[in-house]
């Protein structure tokens, strides 16, 4: 095994396929088609209308319903404005953290706002209730609805939003001229889309990613880093953690009392970590087997060589976590076992039941984005970054509309936000992959997957394994990843936080920390028989995780050297490839 570096070459031949595909675009209807529509909205539209055009009565129900609910809210309205305390024909949820101002009871004007933004909703879901759509035109019409009563929000908009007028008073109106500045600002160098964090408030290196370590191993895709003890002692299994390649590792070291290296280091692991390379147009025809053999099977490899370990625990997250899976199981078919433990975080193994991503990804869909990257051979990081923004629109776009551009103000520094806006581009080549093997024909789950020249089973994975998921996450959903914890042939053991998809890895020990798990021997058929019998414990997963994973970590060490003499130091974490735009 040799350590490499691997230079960005073909810069005139990139430049030449630009041209070309810029040309070919320019001649392409599709292509035209596709990059203005990638998603397909269009045609799920037109069977909406179709369907709706064919039900008009049902349409004229719904419509008359409305106005003459919105007419009662305009005249219980006038008596609120008067001392009246009356109820409205909207039935309003008891918790909303956008609402929770008293002003929205208490002024009627905003009582009359939020009113017809809850009939609206009302309205809109009886309507696509009545609607007769196929599957994927269905997903894709309640996103739009869904996204509708998102940015219809009153809040959101200067006539009916309180905290514009109150902070345009409490500074004089200068409130308001930042706010436009802000929003201007962001129409031009952010795609028009609200900042979510300042520039330069998180430097990687300094304020993230910073537990000691060096980087012992480089190729054209990943770095790795060796994490430095901070026991006297190690356990003689060293551990490798594998991130997505949607957006930086550091998410697994985000800051001091916030990372999940730093606590497995203090718990005294060997910790090394994937890296992954922001890639460009010169990697456009990477595959899902070279980011196999070159990503976890290359780790594995260094991993074992600096610490002479037979066996490696692996930890994954997310994406980071199907590939880890998949080299299980591709090990396993050529007799291979190094691997001692398996820990998922987040993780998608069965594609059945996607969620919310699912709006976007069908086989027009997929056809549309390949057209999309075939002009620079990568999917633009912002492209990622937009469809999760969306995902979790409220909170990640709508909030800071409000904030920023109606109140003026700059967004609070959260070092998860700097993170989420630190994307990655994702190869063309394999990003169809993927996608169709996934998530279109969810080979993985079913044992149809090929990778570097073996079929995948994760039958064959009977490794121990642990597989933490989050009971509010939004792309990979808790019951789809439990789907895929029922296709691992070893002893898993389950584990449902009370977080988030980030917020989930992200999980220190706090007051609000919460997971549940069975102690069941197998786990049933049914998600919900499942969360049935598991029992509450306020802790974070952190804490439940440390002692099951030490139990599979050997015997304590003297800590190894950082790299070996097949594989000398190249430099401090957190490397260069965090740090490559």
């Amino acid at each position: 095994m040799t350590s490499s570096s691997t230079p960005d070459t073909g810069s005139t031949e990139d430049r030449a396929r630009r041209i070309v595909g810029g040309v070919r675009e320019a001649l392409d209807a599709k292509a035209l088609v596709a990059k203005v529509d990638p998603i397909g909205f269009g045609p799920a539209l037109a069977g909406a209308v179709r369907s709706a055009a064919a039900h008009p009565g049902a349409v004229a129900r719904t419509g008359l319903g409305w106005g003459l609910d919105a007419g009662r809210a305009g005249l219980v309205s006038a008596l609120r404005a008067v001392g009246s305390t009356s109820g409205g024909p909207a039935v309003l949820p008891e918790k909303d953290p956008r609402f929770a101002d008293p002003v929205w009871e208490e002024n009627a004007w905003y009582w009359f706002c939020r009113q017809q933004h809850a009939l609206l909703a009302d309205r809109l879901s009886t309507l696509s209730r009545t609607l007769e759509l196929e599957p994927t035109a269905r997903r894709k019409i309640d996103f739009l609805l869904d996204q509708a009563v998102q940015a219809a929000a009153p809040q959101n908009w200067p006539l009916s939003s309180p905290g514009l007028v109150q902070k345009a008073f409490q500074t004089g109106g200068r409130s308001v001229v930042r706010g436009l500045h802000n929003a201007l600002r962001d129409v031009v160098q952010n795609g028009g889309m609200p900042r979510q964090y300042t520039p330069g408030e998180f430097t990687v290196g300094q304020d993230l990613a910073t537990t000691p370590g060096k980087v012992v191993y480089r190729n054209r895709l990943i770095e790795l880093i060796q994490f430095a003890p901070q026991t006297p002692k190690v356990r003689a299994i060293p551990l490798l953690m594998s991130p997505p390649w949607i957006n930086k590792y550091y998410i697994m070291d985000l800051a001091p009392g916030r990372s999940l290296v730093e606590w497995a280091v203090q718990h005294g692991h060997t910790v090394f970590m994937i890296s992954y390379r922001n890639p460009d147009s010169s990697l456009r025809d990477l595959t899902m087997s070279d980011y196999l053999r070159e990503g976890p099977v290359a780790a594995l490899d260094a991993v074992q060589e600096i610490t002479g370990a037979d066996k490696v625990n692996v930890a994954g997250l997310c994406l980071g976590g199907t590939i880890a899976a998949s080299t299980l199981a591709w090990l396993a078919a050529r007799g291979d076992d190094r691997v001692n433990s398996l820990t998922l975080m987040n993780t998608l193994l069965d594609f059945t039941k996607p969620g919310m991503l699912g709006v976007f990804v069908d086989e027009p869909t997929v056809d549309r984005l390949e057209r999309v990257m075939a002009k620079d051979g990568y999917l633009p990081a912002a492209s990622m970054k937009r469809t999760f923004d969306l995902l979790r629109a409220t909170d990640l776009v709508w909030n800071y509309v409000n904030t920023s551009w109606l109140q003026g103000g700059d967004p609070v520094p959260f070092d998860m936000l700097t993170w989420n806006a630190d994307s990655t581009r994702m190869p063309a080549e394999m990003q169809t992959e993927y996608l169709r093997t996934h998530y279109l024909r969810n080979e993985l789950a079913e044992g149809k997957l090929e990778l570097a020249g073996e079929r995948l089973d994760l039958g064959d994975v009977t490794q121990d394994a642990y597989v933490i998921t989050a009971e509010r996450d939004h792309i990979a959903p808790w019951e789809s990843v439990y789907l895929g914890a029922r296709r691992l042939g070893g002893t898993v053991r389950f584990v449902l936080s009370n977080s988030g998809h980030i917020a989930g890895v992200v999980n220190p020990p706090s007051p609000k920390s919460r997971h549940w798990f069975s102690e069941t021997a197998e786990l049933p058929a049914s998600s919900q028989d499942w969360r049935d019998d598991a029992a509450e414990h306020r802790a974070s997963w952190w804490e439940d995780w440390a002692p099951w994973i030490t139990e599979r970590a050997g015997d304590l060490r003297t800590p190894p050297d950082f790299g070996s003499a097949a594989l000398p130091v190249l430099g401090d974490a957190p490397g260069e490839y965090v740090s490559r735009p």
